[in-house]
C-alpha cells in the first residue's frame, strides 16, 4: 500500500446509497446497463459481461476497454456520488469522438441493488499503476452519518499498454438462475449505441458469447410487415414542431399483434433510453397499437435545462416546458403511423386474397348492390384488418361470402326465370349483358306471340292486343285468396293491365335503345348501362313468370 496517497474517501448519507441503489436498481439489466453506459464514456470499443452461476455461487464480471481511472479521478469522481458531470461542461468523452450519456453522478450505486460486494480493478491509459478497491454494502451502509466511507483499495504496477475497468459483483441477492438471452434482449433494449465501434457481448459460465445489439430488440418479431422512416416520415406529419427534423430512427409493425413488452415507441437521446415503450397518451382502443413498435432517436433533449430525463431512464419529465410539444408531434406520428398502417395491411391482405383466390375485391365490390355490399365490404374488412385467423384461413372465408354473394352478374344469373337463361346464357357468360337481354326480349316476344297466337303487326301493338283486362291472355285466371274467394275485379284488372304496361315498356323503354344505338356509347354515357341491362332480364324473368300462369 502506498501510504504517500490521500486515503480513498465516499461522503454520503447512507441512506442515500439504500434508496439510489437496492430500491432503484433492483433489476440486473438496469444496473448492468449503468457499468456499459460507464464503459462508452470511457470510448471502450468493447464490453464483456460475464455471468457466473455455479455451485459456489452467483457473480457478474463486467469488462472493458476504456481510458481507465487514476487514482485521483477514482477518488475525486467516482466515489463522489451525485457529481454532475455536465455542470462542469463535460459533454464530451475523453477525445471528442462521443457523446457522454453520463450525467447525474448516481449510476455507480446500481450494483448496490443486485449485490452486496462490489470489486473494481481500473487502470487508466498510459498509465503503469493498477488500483483496486472493493466496496462493500455492509460496512457502508453502517458507516456513521457524516463520515466518509473508506473502501479497501490497493495499487499494483502494471504494463503501459494495459487499460480499462473491470468490476466483480459478488454476494449477489439473486436466487433465480441467469439466462444470458434475456439479459441481452433488455440490454438491446436500454441502449441505441451499439455499432462497430462499441460492441457489447454477453456469456455464461465462459460458454457461448452473445452479441448485444439493436437487432436483438426485435428478434422475436418474426414477420415484419411494415417500416416507417425518420426523419423523412416526419414531413408527413402536418406540425410546425421546431425540432421535427431533429427526430431519427425506425418505426415497424408486425404480421401478428406483439407481445406487450415490445408494443410502443422507445425514445433514445445519445445512445440510452430515456423513455421506455409507449404511444404518448395516444388512446389504444385501436387494434393497430398491437402491432407496432420501433424506436426514436431525440438527443437533444439532453441539452435542456433543468434536466428532463429521470435518474431510472423510464419516463422523460413531460411537464418540463419544453417537452408538451414533443409529446404532441410524436402524438400526431402515431395517429398517422396507425392510419397509414391500416391502410397497407388491408392492401396487402387484399393483394394476397385476390393471389390466392382471384378475387378482386374492388371490383367485386363494385358490382354489388348497395344493401348487399355494405355487409359484403363490413365483413370482408374485419378480415383484411382486425381478424387474427390463420394464414390463409381469411383466404378460404372471403371465398365462402364470395359463393354467398358472388359478383352481382353471377348472384343475379341465380334468380332468373329459366327462359330467360335459355335465351340469354351464352352471351350472359361472356358478360356481354347488352345481346344477353336483347334476346331474352327476342325469347319473350315469340313465346307470347306462340301461346295467344296473335297476329298483330309491331311487337309493341301485339303486347296491347294479347294482355290487359279481357284480352286474349289471361295472367290472374288461376288465382284465389287462400279462403277460396276471389279477389277484387280491381286487383286483377290491375295486375292484366300492368303485364301489357311492363310488356310495352320492357320493348319501348329497354328493347329499342339497346337495339338502335352503339352499346359503347349506351354503357360509358351511363344512358342504359350493364346494370339496366341486368334489372331488365329481372323485368323479363316477372313477365315469363306471368306468361306461365297465363291462359
Amino acid at each position: 500500500m502506498n501510504h504517500s496517497n490521500p486515503p480513498l474517501e465516499m461522503s454520503f448519507d447512507p441512506k442515500t446509497i439504500e434508496h439510489l441503489g437496492s430500491k432503484m436498481y433492483s433489476r440486473i439489466p438496469n444496473a448492468i446497463a449503468e457499468l456499459i453506459a460507464n464503459a462508452y464514456d470511457a470510448e471502450a470499443s468493447r464490453v464483456d459481461i460475464l455471468l457466473y452461476d455455479t455451485e459456489k455461487g452467483k457473480s457478474i464480471k463486467v469488462i472493458d476497454d476504456g481510458h481507465g481511472m487514476t487514482y485521483d479521478e477514482i477518488n475525486i469522481n467516482f466515489l463522489r456520488i451525485g457529481r454532475n458531470r455536465r455542470a462542469g461542461g463535460e459533454t464530451k468523452t475523453y477525445s471528442g469522438k462521443r457523446r457522454a450519456t453520463g450525467k447525474k453522478g448516481l449510476g455507480k450505486l446500481a450494483l448496490f441493488g443486485i449485490g452486496k460486494t462490489i470489486k473494481i480493478t481500473t487502470t487508466s491509459k498510459n498509465s503503469e499503476r493498477e488500483t483496486t478497491f472493493t466496496l462493500d454494502w455492509d460496512k457502508l451502509n453502517n458507516t456513521p452519518e457524516g463520515k466518509p466511507y473508506k473502501p479497501k483499495y490497493e495499487i499494483r504496477n502494471c504494463s503501459k499498454s494495459k487499460q480499462g475497468t473491470t468490476i466483480l459483483l459478488d454476494d449477489m441477492n439473486r436466487v433465480s438462475p441467469f439466462n444470458e438471452v434475456d439479459l441481452a434482449i433488455s440490454l438491446s433494449r436500454l441502449f441505441n449505441c451499439f455499432d462497430n465501434e462499441f460492441k457489447c457481448y454477453v456469456r455464461l459460465n465462459d460458454g457461448k458469447a452473445r452479441t448485444i445489439d439493436s437487432k436483438l430488440r426485435y428478434k422475436s418479431i418474426d414477420n415484419k410487415q411494415f417500416k416507417w422512416i425518420f426523419p423523412s416520415f416526419c414531413k408527413k406529419v402536418k406540425d410546425d414542431y421546431k425540432n421535427k427534423n431533429l427526430i431519427s430512427g425506425k418505426i415497424i409493425s408486425a404480421g401478428k399483434p406483439l407481445k406487450p413488452e415490445l408494443r410502443g415507441i422507445t425514445l433514445y437521446a445519445n445512445g440510452r433510453m430515456v423513455n421506455y415503450a409507449e404511444f404518448f397518451g395516444v388512446s389504444e382502443s385501436s387494434h393497430g397499437f398491437s402491432y407496432i413498435t420501433g424506436w426514436l432517436d431525440v438527443n437533444f433533449v439532453d441539452d435542456y435545462d433543468p434536466d428532463v430525463i429521470a435518474t431510472d431512464r423510464q419516463s422523460l419529465n413531460w411537464e418540463v416546458a419544453e417537452l408538451p410539444a414533443l409529446r404532441s408531434f410524436l402524438q400526431k406520428i402515431v395517429r398517422k403511423i396507425e392510419v397509414d398502417w391500416r391502410k397497407k395491411r388491408t392492401k396487402k391482405r387484399q393483394e394476397k386474397i385476390k393471389k390466392e383466390s382471384g378475387i378482386d375485391l374492388s371490383k367485386w365490390y363494385e358490382t354489388l348492390p348497395l344493401t348487399i355490399r355494405s355487409n359484403v365490404e363490413t365483413l370482408v374488412s374485419h378480415l383484411t384488418i382486425d381478424s387474427e385467423q390463420p394464414s390463409g384461413k381469411e383466404v378460404d372465408i372471403v371465398k365462402k361470402i364470395h359463393d354467398l354473394a358472388p359478383e352481382y352478374p353471377n348472384y343475379h344469373w341465380r334468380e332468373l326465370h329459366p327462359e330467360v337463361k335459355v335465351a340469354s346464357e351464352t352471351a350472359y357468360q361472356n358478360a356481354d349483358y347488352y345481346t344477353a337481354f336483347n334476346e331474352a326480349v327476342k325469347h319473350y316476344v315469340n313465346n307470347v306471340r306462340n301461346k295467344s297466337s296473335s297476329t298483330a303487326g309491331s311487337d309493341h301493338s301485339m303486347m296491347g292486343h294479347v294482355f290487359g283486362d279481357k284480352k286474349l291472355l289471361s295472367v290472374t285466371k288461376n288465382f284465389k285468396r287462400p279462403d277460396g274467394s276471389n279477389f277484387g275485379s280491381s286487383t286483377l284488372g290491375n295486375i292484366e293491365n300492368g303485364q301489357r304496361e311492363l310488356s310495352q315498356g320492357v320493348i319501348t323503354g329497354c328493347r329499342n335503345p339497346v337495339a338502335h344505338e352503339e352499346h359503347a356509347d349506351l354503357r360509358d354515357s351511363g344512358l342504359f348501362s350493364e346494370k339496366d341491362c341486368l334489372d331488365a332480364l329481372s323485368l323479363l324473368s316477372h313477365l315469363f313468370k306471368r306468361l306461365d300462369d297465363a291462359g
